[in-house]
């Protein structure tokens, strides 16, 4: 798939004007499909639904909703229709979708005036389905009138709600997690061509395992243009779906080193760099060694048959001692190694200090950097500058590491992730993955993809040693495609997680439940067959069968 671009809503706009006055598809015509894929899309997810209520604005958002309504009656469900406002104030496409949907009238049809009306049609809320299509992407916050009376209204009903374009309240632009004002709920959220901010950074549903998907509807890919910079990680996943030659051998596909670990008197931490190599191994990196101190190695060693390890000098402290760095000990260490990831369960003694920037010093293969060799690297800006140039460099910090990297409270990193993860890669050079809720993926050219995949679970210890591992496992196989490799790492983590959840719960995941997910999320396909491309959703490992044949 190519990039999925993140578009803002003057964009959107601008790429359904270019579509029908450069490209002669007719605006009404894109109305149409638009109606056409809801009306599929709520068959799909509701398909128990028969009594359907839909609730229509008088913009186009609303024309897609009283298109919706018709192509649902027709297809024989009980439908009933309220029009919020006069249909004298209705315009261009919109006008003509209430012409198509009331001559003659396609199931009950109630045009509301006042709030006074809705009191008068509680009826309408037994129902088996709400779709929202009060206000979409031209919206500014907040709502007013009768679209705040219509959301007060569906309060009084059960029924799950579909949301076309948007949930009625939300701003298109949006990059919070939450609404300005008050919103719609949604169980499940369908939009057309391409994401807009909201749909890949707010929480658009009531539970993140619901469905948001963008559905195509005519618009050719060179008038889906965007300046945001924005584009969606999961594009990068045809990356890694590529099948591998007859003839390849191990050579192929990279030998990955691990740098971590601790394990001394006062306890120690073997278990991170033991995950990270895990997560490489599975990834299909070609070799994994795993270095760590020599009290840590055979847990270590203990992980996998497959993984080899490289015992290192330990300090009294039981952590990597700066003795490792004595040259003749680098050479054979880096000896064949393509990618280094380093950092998970180092500790910050000074010992280990000394050894992990005098490595990253004399090394210049791509590097992954996490967890403590972050902080370490925290507090040597100028280092970590001089460390990018020419090379691969890919820091993966939660928000409080990257808080010690910007020298700003987390409170700024999370009100800003955006504009701070940016801004730090192309100040540095660096590669940003900024881990937490809707992973950014910030590259050095001003580039940022956003991921949508993982879920509150995942919020444990281990969760980014596996990343860690991960994302060198996908460096070492693609060298000549760093940023897409990153990009799909980020993804295929998430989802891997997502299933693992589904599997299971929320409260007894575990970070390593995920590894036996991963050959599921490689073959995942998150554009389905009717060319929907899923962003989230309950429905994943659904459309993951499809591509399993």
């Amino acid at each position: 798939m190519e990039a999925m671009y993140i578009l803002s809503a003057a964009e959107m706009q601008a790429c359904d004007r270019a579509t029908t006055e450069r490209y002669g598809v007719a605006s009404l015509d894109l109305m149409r499909a638009a109606a056409a894929a809801v009306a599929a899309f709520a068959r799909g997810q509701f398909p128990r639904a028969r009594r359907v209520t839909v609730l229509c604005g008088r913009g186009n958002n609303g024309g897609d909703g009283m298109m919706t309504a018709w192509l649902l009656a027709r297809a024989g469900l009980d439908v009933t229709t309220l029009l919020l406002g006069t249909p004298a104030g209705l315009k261009g496409d919109a006008a003509e979708a209430w012409a198509e949907l009331t001559t003659p009238p396609s199931g009950a049809i109630h045009v509301v005036t006042a709030a006074q009306d809705l009191a008068r049609l509680k009826g309408a809320l037994d129902t088996d389905l709400i779709v929202d299509a009060v206000v979409g992407t031209g919206f500014k916050p907040p709502l007013k009138g009768l679209a705040l009376a219509a959301l007060e209204w569906a309060k009084g009903s059960k029924a799950p709600v579909l949301a076309v374009d948007l949930p009625s309240g939300w701003a298109a632009d949006g990059t919070a997690a939450v609404g300005e004002g008050p919103v719609f709920a949604a169980d499940a959220v369908i939009t057309f061509t391409a994401p807009k901010p909201a749909h890949v950074f707010g929480q658009l549903t009531r539970r993140w395992d619901q469905a948001v998907v963008v559905a195509p509807i005519g618009s050719p890919e060179a008038a889906v243009t965007s300046e945001l910079g924005l584009h969606w990680a999961g594009s990068a996943m045809d990356l890694v779906q590529t099948q591998r030659a007859a003839g390849a051998n191990k050579g192929n596909f990279g030998h990955v080193l691990v740098v971590g670990g601790s394990y001394g008197p006062a306890g120690g931490k073997a278990g991170a760099p033991a995950m990270a190599a895990l997560a490489a191994l599975r990834s299909g990196a070609g070799l994994v060694t795993a270095a760590v101190p020599v009290p840590a190695l055979a847990l270590v060693a203990s992980v996998a048959p497959e993984l080899m390890t490289w015992p290192l000098a330990a300090a009294p402290a039981g952590c990597i001692a700066a003795e490792n760095l004595a040259p003749e000990l680098v050479a054979e260490l880096m000896a064949g190694k393509t990618v280094l990831a380093i950092g998970p369960g180092l500790g910050q003694n000074p010992e280990t200090v000394k050894f992990v920037t005098g490595l990253l010093a004399a090394t210049r293969i791509p590097a992954v950097i996490d967890a403590d060799a972050l902080n370490i690297l925290a507090t040597k800006p100028v280092l970590l500058a001089k460390l990018a140039k020419g090379r691969t460099l890919v820091l993966t910090p939660h928000p409080g590491e990257m808080a010690r990297l910007a020298g700003i409270p987390v409170a700024e990193v999370q009100g800003n992730r955006l504009e701070i993860a940016r801004g730090f890669a192309q100040r540095m050079g660096v590669t940003l993955v900024l881990k937490g809720a809707r992973t950014l993926i910030a590259h050095p050219d001003g580039r940022v993809a956003v991921n949508t995949t993982g879920n509150p679970g995942m919020a444990k210890g281990g969760s980014g040693d596996l990343l860690t591992g991960l994302v060198a496992g996908l460096l070492a196989q693609y060298p000549g495609e760093a940023g897409r490799a990153v990009e799909a790492a980020v993804y295929l983590h998430g989802l891997a997680g997502d299933l693992a959840v589904r599997a299971g719960d929320e409260h007894t995941f575990l970070a390593t439940d995920s590894l036996a997910q991963f050959s599921r999320a490689f073959r995942f396909r998150s554009r389905g067959t009717n060319g929907y491309v899923w962003l989230q959703g309950s429905l994943h490992a659904a459309v993951s069968r499809e591509a399993e044949g």
